[in-house]
């Protein structure tokens, strides 16, 4: 009889998964970048009921961690079932999620002009995408969202371009404090980041392009009023080596009385915590497309 029991839940598992429609992951596109000089490669999800509708629908731009790419998120991350389960559960709207590839540009134009991945990102590939695809182009249908790296663009994107986004949630952002990025510059990431944002200037001090893009700076020198109509939730493991920035964050917004959500979950810095945590950053998003 024991053994009948836990047949049936078996089953019933199984019967249960089987019924879970799926969106389609369309890997290997791009788009012709004149700002950058190269191609520019996607992934993207469509949702479930995409093909048998004519509906447009709210997109989230996913954005890579640093040494990934474009098919990250789905290869690793996992995003696609983690957003077919939410919306056949109902917990969040279907959606597309658009998943660029950034290379190692940490989302910014490089200080010395060679590659403005950030112009492209906003002048050619959302322009282009939106147009690819059944899209609402309008602010509160269109969120960023991303790990690390990808977590810092998203907060850069949502913050120096408030009014393209309706919600931002960055998972272990690689938001850095200028002591922090100081270290790096010296002997910690310098081949990570000089050639992004330029060497240490003679007397020692950080680079006015670093200054630029400190998101700690960034969050003062743009329109307060304007990053106060985005919605943040940031999300960070106890174990992150990234907590210094992410504290920092939460605290500087409390100051500015900027609205966010801050979340600090068990964890550290790797896809276990991104792949499990993700429904969160879909639900947060999902909220904010969500006609109330």
């Amino acid at each position: 009889m024991k053994k009948l029991f836990l047949l049936a839940i078996v089953l019933v598992t199984i019967s249960a998964s089987a019924q879970i429609h799926k969106g389609k992951v369309i890997e290997g596109q791009s788009i012709s970048s004149k700002i950058t000089g190269y191609d520019v490669n996607y992934s993207v999800y469509l949702p479930p009921c995409y093909d048998s509708s004519e509906r447009s629908y709210p997109v989230l731009y996913l954005l890579h961690g640093y040494s990934d790419n474009e098919t990250a998120w789905v290869q690793f991350g996992e995003v696609n079932r983690s957003a077919d389960k939410a919306i056949e559960e109902g917990l969040i709207p279907p959606m597309i999620i658009i998943m660029p590839n950034a290379k190692v540009t940490w989302y910014v134009n490089k200080f010395d002009g060679s590659d403005r991945y950030e112009d492209m990102f906003f002048e050619e590939f959302i322009p282009q995408v939106e147009q690819q695809y059944r899209i609402r182009s309008q602010k509160e249908f269109r969120a960023i969202s991303g790990l690390s790296m990808g977590g810092n663009g998203s907060l850069l994107y949502a913050i120096r371009h408030p009014e393209m986004f309706g919600a931002c949630a960055a998972f272990s952002a690689a938001v850095y404090t200028n002591e922090e990025m100081k270290h790096n510059l010296q002997e910690g990431y310098k081949a990570w980041f000089e050639p992004i944002y330029g060497p240490l200037n003679k007397n020692g001090e950080l680079p006015q392009h670093w200054m630029d893009y400190n998101i700690l700076n960034a969050l003062q020198n743009n329109s307060i009023d304007q990053v106060k109509r985005v919605r943040f939730y940031i999300d960070c493991g106890d174990d992150d080596f990234l907590y210094k920035g992410n504290a920092a964050l939460h605290v500087l917004m409390r100051d500015l009385k900027i609205k966010h959500e801050f979340r600090i979950r068990e964890g550290a810095h790797n896809w276990t915590y991104w792949r499990t945590n993700i429904i969160h950053g879909l639900k947060f998003v999902g909220d904010t497309f969500h006609r109330l």
